[in-house]
């Protein structure tokens, strides 16, 4: 019998708790690298052989010199990256460590803004016009050329931190000066209006196994920098937009070059045209409680369907569970109250209330999907009155 293999977690937030507790009940040693400002955090302890604390910007030689010194005494099977700001550390663990999973380049694919665009677009895939935010006469050119407004992305930031908008030449100028030397650590990108979906997946051996596509009431764009309130719902088997997601998200990450694991795209229908643009990926579960959303909908656990895929490994022997599918939606805001009290919202599809201090969140699920944005709109109006708050975005995280 094989001994019990030995996972390295690494996560700088604390999430991931369900990936570390079904590694745990499927007999692996699990080991949990984070910062020690989390050290008191709630984690899973039962589920946790030992617990290693880095502080935050260690320098990369001294981080795989500590890795290594824990390997010493302990033989590393898996390193896994719970967070998307972890992505990048993991594959460098891996390719010191000469682990198998994801190299340091297909590890850009998925954190590298302007790498992920550039590979899209060489494999026919249409994305949004964009330019690596470097060459002073290619920026010049890309503002005569492309329509304004334009965005500025941190090639390397989770979600909408760090977006910064340019109405006119003169306002990108301004943008380009305040960065100075930062300023090849991001990427130019045609704004373009539109609905935005997102595709959540299960990769095993290079072939999607599972997808289930949504819709943001809102683009998170505007959520994060205008305000409002976060919404999205699970489309129909039958909708216009759903085969033609599916089909898209699958050409996607088999050209970004994903082996295993899970993964949040996001895309846009174009108002212009009508076409559907690739906008970004992330070899992660998706945040917001989206992990949730889906579990309402169909009864997979992405965290633990991810521990599952991980501990099979090469073999290639993950099989997806029987599903339902149901519809889901959330309705999530900030709250001015710190711990908001949603006991007036009495639904009976209300499966989920989130506890997170100053927010206010509820997770419906039906067999209608009309069900569900009927209570998402409503919600959405209560909300506005009994606890909606709002402020600026980060600047950065991490």
């Amino acid at each position: 019998m094989p001994a019990p293999l030995t996972f390295l977690c690494i996560a700088t937030y604390e999430k991931g708790h369900a990936f570390l507790r079904e590694c745990k009940r499927q007999g692996c040693r699990v080991l949990l690298l984070t910062l020690d400002t989390l050290s008191q955090a709630g984690w899973p302890r039962e589920a946790i052989d030992e617990m290693f604390f880095i502080t935050r910007g260690l320098p990369e030689a001294d981080l795989l010199k500590a890795v290594s010194y824990v390997a010493r005494t302990r033989v590393v099977d898996r390193i896994v990256a719970l967070d998307d700001l972890d992505v990048e550390m993991g594959a460098v663990l891996r390719e010191h460590l000469r682990l198998p999973g994801m190299g340091e380049t297909t590890a850009r694919h998925f954190r590298d803004k302007l790498a992920m665009r550039a590979r899209a677009r060489s494999s026919g895939i249409l994305v949004p016009e964009f330019l690596h935010l470097l060459n002073d006469s290619q920026i010049e050119e890309f503002s005569r050329r492309v329509a304004p407004p334009w965005l500025v992305k941190p090639r390397s930031q989770a979600a909408a931190v760090g977006i910064k908008k340019a109405a006119d030449a003169g306002e990108l100028r301004r943008i380009c000066d305040e960065l100075g030397d930062n300023r090849s650590f991001y990427v130019l990108e045609q704004f373009v209006p539109g609905d935005v979906y997102h595709v959540d997946s299960i990769v095993s051996e290079r072939r999607v196994v599972f997808a289930v596509p949504h819709k943001y009431s809102h683009p998170p764009l505007d959520v994060s920098h205008h305000g409002g309130i976060f919404m999205t719902r699970t489309l129909a088997p039958d909708a216009p937009e759903t085969a033609e997601l599916e089909a898209l998200n699958q050409r996607m990450l088999e050209s970004l070059g994903l082996v295993r694991g899970v993964t949040h795209s996001e895309f846009i229908r174009a108002h212009s045209d009508g076409r559907l643009y690739f906008l970004e990926t992330s070899a992660r579960v998706g945040g917001a409680n989206i992990a949730e959303v889906i579990e309402a909908a169909t009864g997979i656990n992405l965290w633990v369907e991810w521990a599952r895929i991980e501990i099979a490994g090469e073999q290639g022997s993950y099989k997806v569970p029987p599903h339902t599918r149901r519809f889901a939606g959330i309705v999530l805001t900030l709250a001015a109250q710190e711990h908001p009290d949603t006991s007036a919202y009495a639904d009976p599809e209300i499966v989920l209330r989130i506890k997170k201090n100053h927010h206010a969140g509820l997770i419906v699920a039906s067999d209608d999907a009309r069900r569900v944005e009927q209570l998402q709109a409503d919600y959405s109006r209560r909300f506005y009155q009994d606890f909606y708050a709002t402020k600026p975005p980060p600047e950065r995280l991490g």
